[in-house]
This record gives structure tokens, C-alpha cells and sequence, in this order.
């Protein structure tokens, strides 16, 4: 189930397919990426089949349960507000418009906010110090990332929701 969850991931397997056009990415990002993504995946990948040791009903354990449906709610909420950014225009249409809906009314990064759900989620699945070291990498990374779109969204719109927090509903 924990593998499983890796494995499956939405942003590796499904979003590369779903997206439209838009800026390319710089070739030393790809390879940034590419070896960030590998070394990962590996670690995760012998982490889970070399060392993690669960006991035979880990599976019904409710960190085991609760961690799946924390990953699940999180991909959920990162498929859907990467739904809403991509149908922000129409075809042909340019220029920047705020997203709204979903988790978007509560925060600027919506996706990195379902992302950071996702492998925290994870995390409490497989309560391995590599799975924890993985979800607050992300944190971190992500955060920052939704700290730079929720300060742009302020400074390019007048009239954005100023009770948005940046990625974490309530709180941030």
C-alpha cells in the first residue's frame, strides 16, 4: 500500500499528460529534477523494501489508514486545483487571472498545499525517517514556492482575496 502510494504519484505519472503549453523548462531544471526524482525514488523504493519492518496488521494500524487517506485527500486536492490552473483561460486567451474554487479560496497554492497533504501522508503511512525527511523537504520547497505565487497574486491584483493565506489553510 505504501509503494503503492509512491508509485502512483499524480505529478510523476498523470500531470506531465494532462498539461497544455506553456513555458519550457531549462534544460538544467529537467536534470535538477531528473536527479532529484532518481535519488528519491530510490531511497523511498529501499527504504521500503529493505528496512522498514511493520507488524503483520500495519495495514489496519490507524496511522497506516489514517496516513493513506491523508495521501489520498492530499492527490485529490492537487489534481483538482491543477484542474482549476489550467482551465484559468480559454483557448487563445492570455493574460493572468486569479483561481478560484476548491482550496483556492482558502489558499494562493492550492496544488502545493495538496501536494504537502499528499506526503505528509505518506509520511504517517510509512513512519519511516526517509518518508518524514521526503514530506518536510517538500514543506519547505513547496512553501516557499506558494510564498512567491501568494505575494505576486497580491502585488499583480487588486482585488485578490486578502483573507487567502499562502499554503496551509487557518494558518500560513
Amino acid at each position: 500500500c505504501n509503494a503503492f502510494s509512491f508509485l502512483v504519484h499524480y505529478r510523476a505519472l498523470i500531470f506531465p499528460v494532462l498539461i497544455r503549453e506553456g513555458k519550457p523548462t531549462p534544460f538544467f531544471i529537467f536534470v535538477l529534477a531528473l536527479l532529484f526524482c532518481a535519488c528519491n525514488g530510490y531511497l523511498q523504493g529501499r527504504s521500503l523494501s529493505n528496512y522498514a519492518k511493520y507488524p503483520s496488521g500495519w495495514l489496519k494500524d490507524p496511522r497506516s489508514i489514517t496516513g493513506f487517506i491523508g495521501w489520498l485527500i492530499g492527490m485529490a486536492i492537487n489534481i483538482h486545483s491543477d484542474h482549476i490552473l489550467r482551465n484559468l483561460r480559454k483557448p487563445g486567451e492570455a493574460g493572468y487571472k486569479i483561481p478560484r474554487g476548491g482550496m483556492f479560496e482558502y489558499v494562493s497554492g492550492a496544488n502545493f498545499f495538496g501536494e504537502i497533504l499528499e506526503w505528509f501522508g505518506f509520511a504517517l503511512a510509512c513512519c519511516t525517517i526517509e518518508s518524514l525527511a521526503f514530506a518536510l523537504c517538500t514543506l519547505c520547497i513547496l512553501g516557499s514556492r506558494a510564498k512567491q505565487h501568494h505575494q505576486w497574486y497580491l502585488e499583480k491584483f487588486e482585488d485578490y482575496p486578502k483573507c487567502r493565506k499562502i499554503v496551509i489553510p487557518f494558518v500560513y
